[in-house]
């Protein structure tokens, strides 16, 4: 297997040549060959703008083809990626381009009602941080940034890409800060790769797949698990900027997708859209979800109404991919657990405690310029501790129970909200559950569960508390109830637990 982005990018281009590379509808198609040949360019254009091996280049864009363009023209140019939340605000974007030093930026125009552009020059302004001298701005200079580089010979770029290493950091990708300030998580071109091949091998990634990635390419499963997994396997990548549902049911059915991954909501929402019974999906053959809680049923519901397999997988931004369900699993295993190691990770469970503790050859770098924090969270013995609860079953299948630092205690007892949330996902017309813990003058602190119904279904506050004490003990059964129509997530699916607890706090 080829070591480095540049390599695997011309590795590509001689082994699937004139096979489908990049789709994106309504913008254009690329073979492998063609491919690599635009990388090359975007690489020739980044040194023309003086742009230095070991540079970084940040990128705030939503999923385009321009975007996977971008990143693996800046690694071909021996840069480093440092991708973007598109949530962020202009602050929040400005702190993160400032702390990777980034000497390059490229940004969307204006995009679902928000200039980026504009918010991140008031905040430099208002902050007196300068912001990188080289700003591409998606889709209107395009073009002038590629003819920029055309006085570069492509023998230069082509020596750029041989002179990157595979230890050469590849890639800043930042925590989505759901506890704390968000951590720049640095990665090797060999592990960015690595892991990439992994997810691909388990998923059984092939030329000829169409990989619809919803997930979004600054999140390090858009980006490691989709761009780079397709890279190593010759599978196409659709990509979609915004996950909205007719128009993912629309592009299953014109582009015949077979690989669909995402968090649980994603394909409830799919299925219970009443416009997704107007397209074919039956081209779908794998669905990969995680990052929440997934009940039996909805295994089962997957793989008849969209007559895919479905894999479960876990993972985070120092590891990517850690474990990862195999196909022909049962519906148990895919619901209850995560798989088994993968990606050349081990896995075990700490004591005290339950952590999940994991190392390999794929465990992040480091956290950029912390090594206070990188010291925090791999131990001596190369041990990444994640911060989450966990069991491992007789089979080495892992099963999350809970992150430790959502964990609260009910007079004196330990309640973890994930348990509570696998109970309440076995509650007719639940689609998703999130439980917190809140100061209580008696008992220390009481649970709240919020509760996102199924469409056409309704709940009330003493039926969901009154399912939850036929199935739980006394001490883990919420004590209060809010129906809502949507949880906060992160990218990559995650209830943002923080902002409720911040909203319960204020009330």
């Amino acid at each position: 297997m080829t070591s480095t982005i540049p390599a695997a990018v011309a590795s590509a281009a001689r082994e699937f040549g004139p096979a489908p590379a990049l789709v994106e509808p309504a913008v254009g198609e690329w073979s492998w060959a063609q491919l690599h040949a635009d990388v090359r360019r975007v690489a020739r254009s980044l040194i023309a703008y003086g742009l230095g091996l070991g540079d970084r280049l940040a990128v705030w864009a939503p999923n385009s083809a321009q975007w996977m363009l971008i990143a693996l023209g800046a690694s071909y140019a021996g840069l480093i990626l440092v991708p973007v939340n598109t949530r962020y605000t202009g602050v929040e974007a400005l702190d993160i381009i400032h702390r990777s030093a980034a000497r390059g930026l490229v940004v969307t125009g204006p995009f679902l009602g928000a200039d980026r552009l504009a918010a991140l020059r008031a905040a430099a302004e208002e902050e007196r941080i300068p912001l990188p001298r080289l700003i591409v701005t998606l889709p209107d200079d395009w073009k002038t940034f590629l003819a920029y580089g055309e006085e570069v010979p492509a023998a230069e770029a082509d020596a750029r890409a041989d002179a990157v290493a595979p230890d050469d950091v590849a890639d800043i990708l930042f925590t989505s800060g759901t506890t704390g300030r968000s951590k720049g998580v640095m990665s090797a071109h060999r592990q960015s790769l690595a892991v990439a091949a992994a997810w691909a091998g388990i998923a059984g990634l092939r030329p000829g797949d169409r990989y619809l990635v919803i997930n979004p390419f600054f999140h390090s499963f858009g980006l490691k698990a989709g761009i780079l997994a397709c890279l190593t396997s010759g599978a196409t990548v659709v990509p979609q900027a915004v996950f909205d549902v007719p128009r993912a049911a629309a592009l299953i059915a014109g582009e015949r997708v077979t690989v669909l991954p995402g968090p649980p909501t994603l394909y409830t929402s799919l299925m219970d859209h009443p416009d997704a019974s107007r397209h074919d999906l039956s081209s779908l053959r794998l669905a990969v979800t995680g990052a929440a809680t997934v009940p039996p049923a909805l295994v089962e519901r997957m793989r008849t109404e969209l007559g895919a397999d479905v894999l479960t997988a876990y993972g985070l931004t120092e590891a990517v991919v850690a474990t990862m369900c195999r196909p022909g699993d049962d519906a148990r295993t895919v619901a209850e657990t995560s798989g088994r190691a993968a990606a050349g990770f081990e896995v075990r469970i700490g004591e005290p405690g339950g952590e999940v503790l994991l190392r390999g050859p794929n465990t992040m770098l480091g956290y950029l310029d912390d090594p206070a924090a990188t010291a925090g969270a791999i131990d001596a013995d190369g041990w990444l501790h994640t911060g989450d609860i966990g069991r491992l079953d007789a089979n080495g299948n892992l099963t999350i129970t809970d992150r430790l630092k959502d964990m609260y205690i009910c007079g004196g007892f330990n309640v973890y909200p994930a348990e509570v949330e696998r109970a309440l996902a076995r509650l007719p017309g639940v689609a998703e559950s999130a439980v917190i813990g809140l100061p209580d003058p008696r008992l220390g602190e009481v649970g709240r569960a919020y509760v996102v119904c199924r469409p056409g279904r309704t709940l009330t506050e003493p039926e969901v508390i009154e399912f939850c004490r036929g199935r739980l003990a006394g001490y883990k059964v919420p004590r209060s109830v809010e129906l809502r129509a949507e949880l906060p997530h992160n990218a990559s699916g995650k209830v943002l637990k923080y902002l409720l607890r911040t909203e319960a706090a204020d009330g």
